[in-house]
């Protein structure tokens, strides 16, 4: 079954809940009024049976939609644009509630299920979960099927380009920061207790793997798409300990982007500069407002525990060693101000 009719089936069942969705359909529509500016010339031509020479047929390849379109641009990109954010929107806004429910305890988490009127069960976390990673990937790829429909049509790469403003402007949904912990929320909640056996549908599975000892967590839909997101830290080269996703999406461990963003660990990444880039994709502005994946910590806690606990020790060490140069810092810098004796002295 091609993708589109699969597509289609699931909008059929999302269109009830009342989520935002990539409207395949519709852009399709917007792209079918421009193939038929561009080939109204060519039928215009074959009307008055003029004979195809070199020159005719320059002519007709005038008019094809190259590059730039005025059909396509004033309608196609501002539909897919507005779509694709209210998408990414409502998945970081459901994402971030369903993770801050699961690990909030007490009376906070009491008031987060009354309030969001949701179930604590557990076979209802594992579906939410199951649903929100399935909206995710569906809508990425509903998103890439669109855009590379588009470059075939106007032979050309203003479909790429798209994706990359998109990265650049935060809404590429895979590089969502909420979507690693997601990922990682759902393993864990289903070995912690057997799932039930209803039929998976689009959803195939979650899964943490160690491929030559270099860790990632995948996700399969329709038995044969695939996501992977690499565990690994580009900066020290270790399975990322103490996980942070950037706004970019990227992980890294929180300390090695503390010293990439050039912050201690005392003040964190919210006071990163504006300026600082991430150290794999190199997009500015990524550090503040940066996801702590306690999910992936519990999961890759429990999956390699000896090597857990040997970074444990070792980053304890360390924060411990950078607390107190922080300290001696600041007393440093309080003692050649003046302390309050000196002030009261000198009044």
């Amino acid at each position: 079954m091609k993708f589109t009719k699969k597509y289609e089936q699931y909008l059929g069942g999302e269109r009830e809940k009342g989520l935002p969705l990539v409207g395949l359909k519709k852009l399709k529509k917007l792209l079918k009024a421009c193939r038929r500016e561009i080939e109204a010339p060519q039928r215009l031509y074959e009307h008055v049976q003029i004979r195809e020479t070199s020159a005719s047929i320059a002519s007709v390849e005038s008019n094809k939609c190259h590059g730039s379109c005025p059909v396509c641009d004033g309608t196609f990109f501002p539909s897919l644009l507005e779509e694709i954010s209210a998408v990414v929107g409502c998945f970081n806004e459901r994402a971030k509630k369903l993770l801050e429910m699961h690990l909030e305890s007490g009376f906070k988490k009491y008031l987060l299920w009354v309030f969001g009127k949701s179930s604590s069960s557990h076979s209802f976390l594992i579906q939410e979960g199951k649903d929100l990673v399935t909206y995710a990937i569906i809508n990425s790829i509903a998103m890439r099927k669109i855009l590379k429909k588009y470059d075939k049509l106007h032979h050309s790469t203003q479909g790429q380009a798209f994706k990359a403003k998109a990265q650049n402007l935060h809404i590429e949904i895979l590089q969502s920061p909420w979507l690693c912990g997601l990922m990682a929320f759902y393993i864990n909640l289903r070995k912690s207790k057997v799932d039930n056996k209803a039929p998976l549908e689009l959803f195939g599975d979650c899964s943490l793997t160690f491929d030559d000892d270099k860790p990632s967590i995948s996700c399969y839909l329709f038995e044969s798409m695939r996501v992977d997101i690499d565990l690994t830290c580009s900066i020290c080269l270790e399975t990322v300990f103490d996980a942070v996703s950037l706004n970019c999406g990227h992980i890294f461990c929180y300390m090695c982007c503390c010293k990439a963003a050039s912050v201690t660990i005392i003040n964190g990444l919210d006071v990163a500069s504006l300026d600082k880039k991430c150290p794999l994709c190199r997009r500015e502005g990524v550090y503040p407002g940066a996801v702590h994946l306690e999910e992936l910590n519990v999961l890759l806690s429990e999956s390699c525990p000896e090597e857990w606990e040997k970074r444990r020790q070792f980053e304890r060490e360390e924060r411990i060693r950078q607390a107190k140069e922080h300290w001696d810092f600041q007393c440093r810098a309080f003692e050649i101000r003046g302390g309050p004796n000196d002030n009261e002295k000198s009044y």
